[in-house]
């Protein structure tokens, strides 16, 4: 058998020195081990394919291997550079790389081999310059026949001996079409499982890291690798082509960074980086994390998600990357050719993917990649704004996607749509990238000067960004601009009006309206404080308020005048609803102008009650029939007596109502609580009641009696006090009717109820009052219709309803104490006994005149000198007219100024 390489000598060499030296056995063997057990016991592909690579090379050929597994043995087939006595040394030594003097191969330390023995004990190499076997059983023969203390440590290894150390030559040839084959018998069931899943999980992108292959044939799955371009690799996988954009950096380490590293790694001053990237129509970012290669895959994990390859230093092993100052060049040059990768496919916002993710740093080398990349990236020109331009970091900024078109026009290097999202917001805040929220762009287009079809636009995008992100608060767009149908450009959507066809025409020039322009009119602005222009909306503007209020002093009233009638003629609105229409100038009979509420409408029933001789004049008859009398009466204009209801009416404002008497009757509030309350919570009143001709009161009370007058009449009035609690006061129309001769010349607190049968012969009955005598027409308007006079409504008046009525006030009880004084009054008999306890009681505290004479029997009074109060039981008073004091005598007695019986 030939022997080329001289394996026997190479054997007999090994065999003298572990033979002089037990200890160079025991070295070998365990270094071995090691790396099968450890290192490299993983990696079986990996390092076939890189030696059939660096074959590839060396022959200056496109390299091809071929795995199959056959018969329980793995064959390796390649083209390249054969074996030859550098190998041989190599392979036999563990540690002495026949590759130091090649500067661009993968291999480094001559230990790679080591990965076959995971899987076989007897590995073997034939190739076209000749054959080696290696051979466990052969070496352990071998050792055994050495005898001596290496064969005691083979026994004490439980026969685990270095294979690698000795080889037998090999006569038979590579497989046709090949010029190497390794062999490998699987030792087990075990290793033939572990092939199997090795070959069938075998990695494509493997040949990224070895450019000296162009294909690979794993058992009949047929890789390929062809070069489309100078950054473009294609990877066929049984037909199938992925394409990988790659970015290859290479050059020569600088001297002085290579000091302290091992000597053969000094020879190899080469460098070269690859980052790449399977791309479709855009970048297609691998998984995260992924190995390091160098420039087979190492351990180090890395945070970015493409395939990082140099020509990194690592341990022995291949599986770690030490930090030294080779590394941390290596990593500049690496952060260099990503960024360049990234500015390559940076056209599409799917390169955002490829940057760093928000993760802590996976290895020390992966903290190192961070931050150089971050550096390099953020000075780097990549990114691109929506005119087309490029710029760093720095210069971007991004706004929400709806955003993007209307704030590209006023802002520099606004990023396109699609660039910042919630999973790209991290790396690019993290580059410097600026994010504007919606507030900053509004206050950006605070200048801006579009159409009105511009601002819809605008609107319809920051709506949908509110949809899109509830957190965004409506206030931080409240200074949004609003284009009017006038012209005008205001800021801020609160109180404009949206234009609306129920609008009557011609209503903005004449009330100063903020309508909103048509084209511009978008739903948010109502989210916003705007409200839809309906007749009712436009007339609770304060615009339309303040020209109605400033409509009398205005050189030409008319144009206010017609287009707040055309609202309200579109309303349903009811006389009173809104007072301040009453302010609404409009021309009268002889041509003037009158606020409405000074305007009778022709033939009013209140004008025949009033008289001539009053502060009103008459509506013209024009604009009644332009308009019609409900439009006109629901402006303010008088058909019947006018109704104020206010709530939360502070007293002090009373006076501003221009009401008869009410500064008195606030102050009668006041002295019967004790102090002024804080509010009243219900005022009520009926306007002009003082201008009733006296004569005219029946008909009068007969249009008070139905409506909203009645309403008004009858309703009670509660204030707040200073502690917070609510009390009733008299209603001010109560305190005005009571004390007015408007029946039949009687005040209504003079008046008793007719079935008030307690107060008879102290109070006169309601006389029956005369019927209707006024015009006709009197009682035909809609507006004014008859109310009945029922005893409900006379007791709102004030007529007396009984004793409790009369003693609620301090008045009304100082007046019937004056009713019992007079003798042509008399009381019912059972009322008298009671009625000085309950007036005492009523009047507590009260300083009243005493009467000069006491009611001493229902029909008879007596001098007060001659009246004394029972205190005790009954005995002769010698001329004294005795009357009860109930259970407090001693308080009659001083109400009347009287004496007590006990004092006789």
């Amino acid at each position: 058998m030939s022997d080329p390489f001289d394996t026997a000598g190479r054997r007999d060499a090994v065999l003298a020195a572990w033979g002089s030296s037990a200890t160079r056995f025991r070295e070998d063997a365990n270094a071995e081990e090691d790396l099968v057990l450890g290192g490299y016991a993983d990696r079986l592909l990996v390092e076939l394919a890189q030696n059939a690579s660096d074959a590839a090379v060396r022959a200056g050929q496109s390299g091809k291997l071929r795995l199959t597994l056959e018969n329980r043995t793995l064959s390796a087939a390649n083209t390249g550079a054969p074996l030859d006595a550098a190998g041989v040394d190599s392979l036999t030594s563990l540690r002495a790389s026949g590759k130091r003097d090649e500067q661009r191969s993968t291999g480094r330390f001559g230990v790679g081999f080591a990965a076959t023995l995971a899987v076989s004990d007897q590995p073997e190499i034939r190739s076209t310059a000749g054959g080696l076997r290696f051979s466990l059983a052969d070496t352990d023969k071998a050792v055994r026949e050495l005898g001596g203390e290496p064969a005691r440590e083979l026994d004490r290894r439980d026969g685990r001996a270095p294979v690698l150390r000795l080889a037998w030559p090999v006569d038979d040839a590579p497989i046709a079409g090949f010029d190497t084959e390794i062999r490998l018998p699987l030792r087990d069931d075990e290793a033939v499982a572990a092939v199997e899943r090795t070959l069938r999980d075998f990695d494509p992108s493997l040949l990224l890291a070895l450019p000296g292959l162009s294909t690979v044939d794993v058992d009949g799955r047929v890789i390929e690798r062809s070069e489309v371009d100078e950054q473009t690799v294609a990877l066929t996988d049984n037909g199938t082509t992925t394409r990988w954009r790659c970015v290859v950096a290479t050059g020569d380490l600088p001297v002085e960074l290579l000091k302290g590293r091992p000597v053969e790694e000094r020879l190899r001053q080469a460098w070269q980086v690859t980052a790449a990237i399977p791309v479709g129509d855009g970048p297609l970012p691998l998984a995260r994390p992924q190995l390091l290669y160098a420039p087979t895959p190492t351990d180090e994990r890395i945070g970015v998600p493409i395939r990082l390859i140099g020509t990194f230093p690592t341990s022995p092993d291949r599986r770690r990357v030490p930090d030294t100052a080779v590394t941390r060049h290596l990593v500049e040059q690496a952060a260099e050719a990503i960024t360049d990768l990234v500015s390559g496919c940076s056209g599409d916002p799917a390169v955002l993917a490829l940057l760093p993710g928000a993760e802590l740093p996976l290895s020390t080398v992966d903290s190192l990649l961070r931050d150089e990349l971050d550096r390099q990236l953020r000075a780097a020109v990549w990114l691109p704004d929506t005119h087309g331009q490029w710029l760093p970091p720095a210069r971007a900024v991004a706004v929400d996607a709806p955003l993007v078109s209307i704030a590209a026009e006023v802002l520099d290097g606004v990023l396109p749509a699609g660039w910042w999202t919630s999973a790209t917001a991290p790396a690019l805040r993290s580059l410097g990238v600026r994010k504007l929220g919606v507030a900053e762009v509004v206050d950006a287009l605070a200048g801006a000067d579009g159409e009105p079809s511009w601002w819809h636009e605008l609107y319809d995008a920051i709506d949908a960004v509110l949809r899109d992100d509830p957190r965004t608060e409506l206030d931080s767009v409240a200074a949004l601009r609003v284009p009017l149908a006038d012209g005008r450009t205001v800021t801020g959507a609160r109180d404009t009006l949206l234009p609306s066809d129920d609008l009557p025409a011609g209503l903005v020039g004449a009330l100063g309206l903020r309508v909103v322009h048509p084209e511009a009119a978008h739903p948010l602005l109502l989210r916003l404080g705007a409200r839809d222009a309906s007749p009712a909306s436009v007339l609770a503007d304060d615009r339309v308020r303040a020209a109605v209020e400033h409509s009398y002093d205005s050189d030409d009233p008319a144009p206010v005048a017609e287009a707040v009638l055309a609202l309200v003629a579109a309303t349903d609105l009811e006389p009173g609803e809104l007072p301040w229409l009453a302010e609404l100038a409009l021309p009268d009979a002889d041509g003037d102008w009158r606020p409405a509420g000074e305007l009778l409408l022709p033939g009013a029933p209140l004008a025949w009650l009033i008289g001539a001789d009053v502060p009103f004049g008459t509506a013209d008859r024009q604009l009644v029939e332009d308009y019609g009398a409900d439009v006109l009466a629901a402006v303010g204009t008088l058909a019947t007596f006018a109704v104020i209801d206010h709530a939360d009416l502070d007293l002090t404002e009373v006076d501003e109502l221009a009401l008869d008497g009410v500064s008195e009757w606030a102050d009668e509030v006041v002295d019967a609580l004790g102090e002024e309350p804080v509010r009243l919570l219900r005022f009520t009143a009926v306007r002009d009641l003082e201008l009733v001709r006296d004569d005219a009161w029946p008909q009068a009370l007969r249009l008070l009696a139905a409506g909203a007058a009645r309403a008004a009449i009858s309703a009670g009035c509660t204030a707040e006090l200073r502690d917070g609690s609510i009390v009733p006061v008299q209603p001010y129309l109560r305190w005005w009717f009571a004390r007015r001769p408007l029946l039949g010349g009687h005040r209504p607190a003079d008046l008793r109820l007719s079935d008030a049968a307690e107060l008879v012969g102290l109070y006169d009955e309601v006389p029956q009052l005369p019927a209707d005598d006024g015009p006709p027409s009197l009682f035909d308007v809609d507006e004014a219709v008859a109310g009945v006079l029922d005893d409900e409504f006379l007791a709102a008046l004030g007529c007396r309803t009984g004793l409790l009525d009369v003693l609620e006030d301090p008045e009304s009880a100082v007046d019937l104490l004056g009713r019992l004084a007079d003798p042509a009054r008399s009381v019912h008999p059972a009322v008298l006994p009671l009625l000085y306890a309950r007036l005492a009681e009523a009047l507590s505290g009260v300083e009243v005149d005493p009467p000069d004479h006491v009611r001493v029997a229902p029909d008879a009074v007596a001098a007060a000198d001659r009246v004394v109060v029972l205190d005790e039981p009954w005995h002769p008073l010698e001329g004294r007219h005795p009357i009860l004091g109930g259970a407090d005598p001693e308080t009659v007695a001083e109400l009347l100024d009287v004496t007590l019986a006990s004092e006789l």
